[in-house]
């Protein structure tokens, strides 16, 4: 019913006080929490680590361990951006058992990859199930986004970071010939020519030469989380900023080839604009703020629930 996954739980439902008591411990690095779809209660729990645990209420276990296949500083106990990022469950999960996930490889790269629950055992992933749907050669550790998402249209929503390092050194962002710095919008129930995955005819770019078919929105820096609003579709994005300020892009689901200004515009304020489009071709966030409030955004879920009238619909 209410669209906020938390690791903790609302002990004391108040319009002045809320407490929070735990609900899962034992995690190394949660970063996402989500559910299958599938009409079950459980939830599943994202490990940077490289582990998806399932939380049936009252035990949790490991539902697919990948750590083998990550970026080897993600098992450490160190900083880093990369590692086991997202996970998105297909739509007719239920029916197929196929799930999707995003990490960084142990050379540093994305890949989203496609596996497949137990024939046998629904709390258990089947690790040989793999299938390779879309990689990207990152040029630095950082900026790696990872939040993978299906829309209400069905189609694979993938959301990747510039590439790294600071100030988009490489322009890719704004470069409609590379998947860094996009969000693409992709068929994974269709194949095409050598790719395990098709392009939806009504993407912006597909009779763009100059443009991988693939992107549906660019100039973000690095969407670290979005989602779409479960009564409007409305598209949400966090994008973490560069020195000082967050933002957040609202936009209508069939809102397709936006360019939201990274790195010509950090936020609604100039960074650098050599070589940009005229402000009028850009869509700025519809918040934002500054790091005297607060740091690297991580976003969120439009709430529909009856619990808390304040944010009701926020």
């Amino acid at each position: 019913e209410d669209d906020l996954p938390l690791l903790y739980r609302d002990a004391i439902p108040s319009a002045d006080t809320i407490t929070f008591e735990p609900v899962i411990t034992n995690l190394v690095r949660p970063l996402y929490v989500t559910h299958a779809g599938d009409g079950s209660e459980r939830l599943f729990v994202v490990e940077q680590r490289g582990r998806i645990n399932v939380w049936d209420g009252d035990a949790l276990s490991i539902f697919m361990d990948i750590s083998n296949l990550i970026s080897q500083e993600a098992l450490s106990n160190g900083y880093t951006e990369r590692g086991l990022l997202g996970l998105a469950f297909h739509p007719n999960y239920s029916n197929n058992g196929y799930f999707f996930v995003y990490y960084t490889n142990t050379s540093g790269d994305t890949q989203v990859a496609r596996y497949t629950v137990d024939a046998t055992d629904s709390n258990i992933a089947d690790p040989n199930t793999a299938v390779l749907i879309i990689s990207a050669d990152q040029p630095y550790s950082n900026h790696n986004g990872g939040c993978i998402q299906f829309g209400a249209d069905g189609f694979l929503y993938v959301g990747l970071g510039d590439g790294g390092s600071g100030g988009d050194p490489g322009n890719r962002s704004q470069n409609l010939q590379t998947l860094l710095g996009k969000i693409l919008r992709i068929d994974i129930d269709n194949t095409n020519g050598q790719n395990n995955y098709d392009i939806p005819s009504d993407n912006p770019f597909v009779e763009d030469s100059n443009s991988l078919d693939e992107i549906w929105a660019y100039g973000v820096r690095n969407p670290w989380r979005f989602s779409f609003d479960s009564e409007s579709d409305e598209l949400w994005v966090a994008d973490v900023g560069q020195g000082d300020i967050e933002e957040i892009n609202k936009v209508a689901p069939d809102a397709a080839g936006l360019n939201y200004g990274w790195r010509c515009y950090e936020g609604s304020q100039t960074y650098n604009t050599s070589g940009c489009p005229d402000p009028s071709e850009l869509t700025f966030p519809v918040a934002e703020y500054t790091h005297a409030v607060g740091y690297s955004i991580t976003g969120g879920y439009v709430y529909h629930g009856n619990v808390y009238s304040d944010i009701q619909n926020l």
